[in-house]
C-alpha cells in the first residue's frame, strides 16, 4: 500500500515534539527574551572574567587623576580616589549578580521545602506552618533585612577583634566574602515567604490528582509520592518564578550598599558606588550615571528574559 502523503501544514516527523523543545522554540521567537539574554550573558562573561577583564586595579587610583571625566586612558572616568570606573563596574558586576542568583536559590531552597512540607502533610501541621509565614509577611521585607544586616554587621564586626567559635566564623565568612555572607543571609531569610506560599498551593492541587491517590492506594511510601509525583509538578513553575524575583534581589543589594549596610570596602559594588558618587554628582555627574545604568540595564534584562521564559512554559499568559 502506497504511503499517504502529508497534507500542507501536517507534521512530517513521527516522534514527537518535547514541552522543553516547544517552550526553547517560543524563547527564541520573543526578541525581547533573547536581547535579554544576550545582555545578561556578556555581564555574566564579564563578571567572571573581571581580573582579565578590567583594565586597572579596583583599589589603588591615581590622585591625579579624581573625579577624572572620561577619556581614552579611562572611557568612563574616574571617581574621587582616581580609581578607574570602569573597572569598579566590572568587578560591581560580581557582587550584584552574585547577590541576585545567590539570594533567589537560598530563597528558592527553604521556600520550596517551606511549601512542600505545608502543603503536602496538611491539617494541623499546614495551618501552623503558614500561620509563622502569615507572622513573617507582617513585617516590611526591606525593613526587616535593615534590622537583620545591622543586628549581623553589629554583633559580628567587633573592631577587627578575631573571635571564636559559631561567631568567629561567620565573622570570618563575612571578612572572606568583602561583606557578602551577610547580605545573602539577609535576602535569603526572608524572601522566601513568597515562594513557600505558592509551592503549598501547587502541592494542595497536585496531591488531589487521580494518580496521587493512585500511588496512595497500593502503599506507596508518602516519601516517594512526594519525590516522584509531587516535586516534579511544582519545581518548574517553582523555578520561573523565583526566576523572575531575582531583579528584586539586586536591587535589595544595590540598597544595602547605597546605605552603608553592603559589601565591605574596597570590594566595590554598584549600590556602593551611587553611595560615594552621589555627594559629587551635580559636578561629576558621570560618578553616578554608569553604576545607575549598570543597574537598570541589568534589570530590565532580568525582566525581559524571565517574562520570556513564563510565556514559553505557559503560553497561555500571552493570551489571557
Amino acid at each position: 500500500m502506497a504511503r499517504r502523503k502529508p497534507q500542507s501544514g501536517e507534521q512530517t516527523s513521527d516522534k514527537p515534539r518535547s514541552l522543553g523543545r516547544d517552550a526553547m522554540r517560543r524563547l527564541l521567537k520573543n526578541r525581547a527574551a533573547v536581547a535579554g539574554g544576550a545582555i545578561l550573558l556578556v555581564i555574566v562573561l564579564a563578571a567572571v572574567f573581571a581580573d582579565f577583564v578590567a583594565p586597572y586595579s579596583i583599589t589603588e587610583g591615581n590622585i591625579r587623576n579624581n573625579y577624572a571625566g572620561p577619556s581614552a586612558a579611562h572611557p568612563l572616568g574616574c571617581d574621587f580616589m582616581g580609581r578607574d570606573m570602569l573597572s569598579r563596574l566590572i568587578f560591581g558586576a560580581r557582587i550584584s549578580l552574585s547577590a541576585g542568583l545567590i539570594g533567589a536559590l537560598t530563597a528558592f531552597v527553604i521556600g520550596v521545602t517551606f511549601g512542600l512540607i505545608a502543603g503536602f502533610f496538611g491539617g494541623k501541621t499546614d495551618n501552623i506552618m503558614m500561620r509563622f509565614v502569615d507572622i513573617m509577611y507582617s513585617f516590611p521585607t526591606l525593613l526587616l533585612i535593615i534590622l537583620l544586616m545591622v543586628f549581623f554587621k553589629s554583633s559580628f564586626s567587633v573592631s577587627g577583634v578575631a573571635e571564636g567559635g559559631f561567631r568567629g566564623a561567620l565573622s570570618n565568612i563575612d571578612r572572606a566574602t568583602g561583606g557578602m555572607f551577610f547580605i545573602f543571609l539577609g535576602i535569603g531569610l526572608t524572601s522566601w515567604l513568597g515562594m513557600a506560599r505558592l509551592v503549598r498551593g501547587m502541592v494542595l492541587s497536585v496531591r488531589g490528582k487521580d494518580y496521587v491517590e493512585a500511588a496512595r492506594a497500593v502503599g506507596t511510601p508518602r516519601s516517594q509520592i512526594l519525590r516522584r509525583h509531587v516535586l516534579p509538578n511544582v519545581l518548574g513553575p517553582a523555578i520561573v518564578a523565583q526566576a523572575l524575583q531575582i531583579p528584586g534581589f539586586i536591587l535589595y543589594e544595590a540598597f544595602l550598599s547605597f546605605i552603608g549596610l553592603g559589601v565591605n570596602p574596597p570590594t566595590p559594588s554598584w549600590g556602593m558606588m551611587l553611595s560615594e558618587g552621589y555627594v559629587a554628582m551635580r559636578s561629576h555627574f558621570h560618578l553616578v550615571l554608569w553604576p545607575a545604568l549598570a543597574i537598570s540595564i541589568t534589570l530590565f534584562a532580568f525582566n525581559f528574559l524571565g517574562d520570556g521564559v513564563r510565556d514559553a512554559f505557559d503560553p497561555r499568559q500571552t493570551r489571557r
